[in-house]
């Protein structure tokens, strides 16, 4: 049985990381990249029309099965699967079901995946005892958001395999397209914000997001998908993952979660004071 997620443990010192969210970008194409993850994005998400709001509760959510407690992760765990059991519909002629077991696991393994590779990319890797101890802690918390046991490998290297095999089978799709094009037309996150401003802070934001997916995708899904990479992207890549490691390790290891240990504990005051959580998600 894994460790519980405290202080010291892989998990608590990996999973938030800051530079986690460099990876927010590769991790959304390998989840759409699922047919059936694609098929249940395309019918009930709203990510097109409010990302911004989507990516704050998408943190938030993370944050509390993580960070926030025992409590706050059977909480969350329950809200989440309460939630996904209204996604169903139509794909390929057959109907489909957020709950899906392959794909309910899938999303939760590219959130196991995406701390390892942004520690490979910008940190220093995870040692063998550290990616035993991490991967059993993620374990724990598939477990409780109710992912089977038999859907998640039960060693790190079985992990790893399956998780090549699974994005083996993976190509192109309409909902992929659609979050690219959604990456390069994102709305203003603010409506008080100057017209002027945004059009260069979008056109920033959306070559700096889609350099970071084509970046960090694996070699092979990024050839399918027709995303070109050049040396000289390889080499702008190398300086960047330079500067992202210094900075990284000029920040003590307590404050590289600060951020999402605080969400968690934020959230899961509000899920226990119900008139807070309302007025909020109002404004």
């Amino acid at each position: 049985m894994a460790p519980p997620v405290v202080r010291g443990t892989a998990a608590w010192r990996y999973f938030g990381d800051f530079r986690d969210l460099l990876l927010a970008g590769q991790i959304l194409v390998l989840q759409v990249a699922h047919p059936i993850v694609a098929a249940g994005v395309r019918d009930h998400s709203d990510y097109t029309e409010d990302p911004w709001t989507r990516l704050m509760r998408t943190g938030a959510s993370l944050s509390i099965y993580v960070y926030g407690g025992s409590d706050g992760a059977r909480y969350e765990a329950e809200r989440l699967r309460k939630l996904h059991r209204k996604f169903t519909g139509f794909t390929g002629g057959r109907r489909y079901s957020a709950l899906h077991p392959g794909a309910y696991a899938w999303v939760h393994a590219t959130l196991v995946m995406a701390p390892v590779d942004a520690q490979r990319f910008f940190g220093r890797p995870m040692s063998t005892s550290e990616l035993d101890e991490y991967y059993a802690q993620m374990c724990d918390v598939g477990r409780l958001l109710g992912v089977r046991a038999q859907d998640l490998p039960s060693s790190w290297p079985e992990f790893e395999q399956y998780y090549r095999e699974t994005i083996s089978s993976f190509g192109p799709n309409e909902t992929i397209s659609t979050l690219f094009e959604t990456i390069r037309t994102v709305r203003k996150p603010w409506s008080g914000l100057p017209d002027s401003w945004w059009r260069r802070i979008q056109k920033g934001h959306a070559r700096v997001q889609m350099f970071l997916i084509r970046a960090t995708l694996p070699t092979e899904l990024r050839a399918r998908l027709g995303l070109e990479w050049t040396a000289r992207d390889e080499r702008c890549f190398a300086r960047f993952r330079r500067a992202v490691r210094l900075i990284g390790f000029a920040v003590p290891p307590a404050l590289r979660t600060a951020h999402m240990r605080w969400v968690g504990r934020l959230n899961v005051w509000l899920r226990a004071h119900p008139r807070a959580y309302r007025f909020l998600a109002r404004r």
